[in-house]
């Protein structure tokens, strides 16, 4: 029993595609990989939505009678409680952000050789971005001002965060490029790891030489007797 055209028709389809794919080079993912990044370096470039950066940064600074080493520590420690919840909830309402939002929009450093801390706030906006590391850097200060007494170190404000001209995200040629690295990398990787494509050799059979006359081969001789 037959099968019908309709039938047939994606099993004749499967084998054309087949048949192209064996007729391509060895290295046509590797191109195909190129543009694919490319196209999606260039969509993120233009439809991501740029994000701007401002920092701001301050200072710890040893009292008369603390060891200056303690400011240091303390300095880190203090780099630790940006992000913590008591700080971004003081600094939400300077901020104009939610506290949940800020968790996302802010980051510290610091330097394990300079008591400085360093706030950076991230938005869509210059003024936001700036206006967030400001008010964060200011509820450290403020927080460390509370405990001054008992540690003998205090925070001060070393500079003020300003509005970004230009914003941080990657603009649309360095995304296509970017994108187009990539995609080369992953067709690189590709030609790796694909086995690779071997001809096959074909042989015509070879005969089994002819048994000699008046001799039999050993099974007849066998049922012979």
């Amino acid at each position: 029993m037959t099968d019908s055209p309709e039938q047939q028709r994606p099993l004749v389809t499967r084998r054309r595609l087949r048949t192209a794919l064996t007729r391509l080079p060895q290295w046509w993912p590797l191109p195909v990989c190129v543009v694919l990044g490319a196209a999606s370096g260039l969509s993120y470039g233009l439809l991501a939505t740029p994000q701007y950066e401002s920092t701001s940064y301050a200072m710890a600074v040893a009292e008369d009678e603390t060891n200056p080493a303690a400011a240091l520590g303390f300095a880190q420690s203090y780099g630790r409680l940006v992000t913590s919840d008591a700080t971004l909830s003081y600094a939400q309402g300077a901020a104009g952000e939610p506290m949940r939002a800020l968790r996302s929009q802010v980051r510290s450093e610091t330097s394990p050789d300079s008591p400085m801390i360093a706030v950076t706030g991230t938005s869509d906006k210059p003024g936001k971005a700036a206006d967030i590391a400001n008010a964060v850097i200011e509820a450290v200060i403020v927080s460390s001002g509370h405990v001054s007494k008992d540690t003998g170190v205090k925070l001060i404000k070393f500079t003020h965060a300003m509005k970004p001209d230009q914003p941080v995200s990657p603009s649309v040629p360095l995304g296509t490029a970017v994108g187009a690295a990539a995609g080369g990398l992953l067709g690189g990787l590709v030609l790796l790891v694909r086995p690779r494509r071997t001809e096959r050799a074909v042989s015509a059979p070879v005969p089994a030489p002819a048994a000699a006359e008046g001799h039999a081969p050993a099974e007849e001789r066998e049922l012979v007797r």
